[in-house]
């Protein structure tokens, strides 16, 4: 974008030059018309680059929250399986202490 500026500022400054001469001059009234379709040519370009980056920047911001959501839900699921883990391991140390009651009824 910055060299559509550049040339835009170029182009407007060629212009207003062009026209403090004195347009008698059949070619330079061409090169002003030249010049003229090329500035409004640049302008359509940033046009459509403006609305393409608008495009983009939207896409990133629904891309990032969707990450969010993603990461936020990771964290969630890890959360559960360590409380899952953790119940199993209550549950391991409950039967062991089981079996080991029974074991000593069975003496």
């Amino acid at each position: 974008m910055k060299t559509g500026s550049e040339k835009e500022k170029k182009l407007s400054f060629a212009l207003n030059r062009l026209k403090s001469l004195d347009l008698q001059n059949p070619t330079l009234k061409s090169n002003l018309e030249n010049l003229s379709i090329q500035k409004n040519q640049l302008e359509i370009e940033k046009k459509q680059i403006e609305e393409k980056y608008q495009n983009l920047e939207s896409e990133f911001k629904a891309l990032d929250q969707k990450l969010k959501e993603i990461n936020q839900r990771k964290i969630v699921e890890r959360k559960k399986e360590t409380e899952f883990s953790e119940k199993i391991d209550e549950l391991n140390q409950e039967t062991d202490t089981l079996l080991e009651e029974i074991d000593k009824w069975q003496m």
